[in-house]
């Protein structure tokens, strides 16, 4: 088992940024969650991609869907989501 994966209700909260509603068409998209999961294990080991734990899946659909999810803004909307809602703290704070 992976530590620090996003608990039900932190997923609750970033389910409706991730995923894209609306009529299907090309490709189904990947299931999100492990996804989201990968992303963050990524960022808090600071491992190389093709490192990435297989509990996530492969490497290069994460990384295509992080890459994705990086020029369409949202990272930024999932870090104000938070602080909007009311359900998290006043503040994220984050180390680059």
């Amino acid at each position: 088992m992976v530590r620090g994966l996003v608990s039900d209700e932190e997923w609750a909260l970033v389910a409706p940024i991730v995923i894209k509603t609306g009529p299907k068409r090309g490709r189904t998209h990947p299931v999100h969650r492990p996804v989201l999961d990968g992303v963050f294990w990524f960022a808090r080991t600071g491992s190389a991609w093709r490192d990435l734990h297989g509990h996530f899946g492969k490497w290069g659909p994460v990384y295509r869907q992080f890459r994705r999810w990086t020029p369409s803004g949202v990272w930024d909307v999932m870090v104000a989501a938070p602080s909007e809602s009311g359900v998290g703290q006043d503040s994220v704070q984050m180390i680059d």
